[in-house]
């Protein structure tokens, strides 16, 4: 568990790091797009295959991973930061082109890292001082609300809230759910480089809120015999709708962002931290959905929606556009620009 979340919070920032501004969005949201496509697949064969041999399925990818390390160059602006001048010019050539022209990201990775190297070596405590708050908080809060506005109880209870609203077996939804995933998550990818981080996080947030509002009024249709027919097909739209809303920007852009925001002195104690809170939050709503569910399923589906509701509010006051802007500068103005300045 400790490899996968050291993996899981270390791709993005290394995406974010090697990618030009233009296609950052794009590329960092791939890794997004591959984790919905292994959900999805891992979610089509398991029902048909038994566990065993659906967990030695899943070594293969992790294989092909371990080989391409080998052949992938190193993230120029750590090459800058740890002062190995030739690796980090010939990284960055690599990586744009033999003919294009890096003069000006060149100078401005390089400036920008020489100006934190003369920073104090960053410990945990330093995360709360006032100038990296702005940063702290968006990152943190997003992991917050892109994990308790109830992803995984969905995720792993997928086949069973389907029963609990009526159908016969929970297989029709949940190969519904995994269907949907990659074509949104893809459509997301597209998207989030042309609309922008912030209003598709507003968009995203509010079709969730929509989604688990809509099951969780099945549920209380269900509870009080009211349209009783209806039940199941206004539960398996709800969890459609949060499925296709997250998968087009609450499950990837949090990790898009957390890759962006911070200085790269903070960097790695701070996607740490917030990687560290995405996964308390995965543990902490799928240990709960059992006794919230027990206590009342309309309820934690409402709950689940008011969570999205705030994260709509908390993206359009505190959370930066970052669309189109390099690494350098976002991090600058965040610094600059804090929540108490």
């Amino acid at each position: 568990c400790t490899k996968i979340t050291k993996v899981n919070g270390q791709v993005p920032v290394y995406v974010a790091e090697i990618a030009p501004k233009d296609l950052r969005g794009g590329l960092t949201t791939a890794n997004q797009l591959m984790v919905a496509l292994g959900s999805s697949i891992a979610y089509l064969v398991g029902q048909f295959v038994t566990w065993r041999v659906l967990a030695l399925v899943g070594v293969v990818p992790c294989i092909v991973q371990l080989i391409g390390l080998f052949f992938i160059p190193e993230s120029p602006r750590w090459l800058a930061k740890v002062g190995r001048q030739t690796d980090f010019e010939s990284a960055l050539r690599k990586l744009r082109g033999k003919d294009a022209n890096i003069s000006q990201e060149e100078s401005e990775i390089k400036d920008y890292t020489e100006l934190q190297s003369l920073l104090p070596k960053t410990r945990i405590q330093d995360l709360f001082q006032k100038k990296y708050a702005h940063s702290v908080i968006v990152g943190v809060g997003l992991m917050v609300f892109q994990q308790f506005g109830g992803a995984n109880a969905i995720v792993f209870y997928a086949s069973d809230i389907f029963v609990s609203a009526g159908f016969s077996s929970g297989k029709v939804g949940s190969i519904a759910v995994a269907i949907i995933q990659v074509p949104i998550t893809l459509l997301g990818a597209i998207l989030l480089d042309k609309s922008g981080r912030k209003p598709l996080l507003m968009v995203a947030a509010a079709g969730t809120c929509l989604g688990c509002l809509l099951a969780g009024t099945s549920f209380l249709f269900k509870a009080q015999h009211w349209a009783t027919k209806a039940v199941p097909a206004l539960n398996l739209t709800g969890i459609l709708v949060f499925t296709a809303f997250y998968s087009l920007g609450m499950g990837a852009i949090p990790w898009v962002m957390m890759s962006e925001i911070f200085p790269i002195n903070i960097k790695g104690i701070a996607g740490s931290l917030v990687t560290l809170v995405n996964w308390f939050g995965s543990w902490a709503v799928t240990y709960s959905y059992n006794y919230l569910e027990s206590w009342s399923a309309a309820g934690t589906f409402y709950i689940y929606s008011a969570v999205s509701a705030v994260a709509i509010v908390f993206v359009l006051k505190l959370v930066p556009e970052t669309r189109a802007r390099t690494l350098e500068e976002i991090q600058s103005s965040m610094a600059s620009l804090g929540i108490f300045s």
